[in-house]
């Protein structure tokens, strides 16, 4: 059985026993999360909408981190001008424990 999450403006498939990384969530390590907005779910038949209205995906948190860096370089021909600056993006780690449909 798999379903499709949305958090963080993004899309997710997942399945029980899952790790995946979302944007960064406003839990403790080693906590409980719950997705309510579970737009798919599916085993031998997929079912959407109305179908999955009250169905959730509830994980644990394995770790809160950041990713690596990403270099961003903004530079102008022929006038001297170049500005480097760095970005790291803050994740969530989140086991997939089960799926409740």
């Amino acid at each position: 059985m798999y379903a499709i999450i949305a958090t963080g403006g993004k899309q997710y498939r997942v399945s029980e026993g899952d790790v995946i990384r979302v944007e960064k969530l406003d839990a403790e390590e080693n906590g409980t999360v719950t997705f309510d907005r579970v737009l798919a779910v599916g085993d031998k038949t997929l079912k959407v909408g109305s179908d999955v209205a009250n169905a959730s995906v509830t994980g644990t948190v394995e770790k809160q981190g950041r990713a690596k860096k990403v270099i961003v370089y903004k530079y102008k021909r022929k006038s001297g001008y170049h500005k480097k600056n760095g970005h790291r993006q803050a994740y969530t780690q989140v086991k997939i424990d089960k799926i409740n449909a």
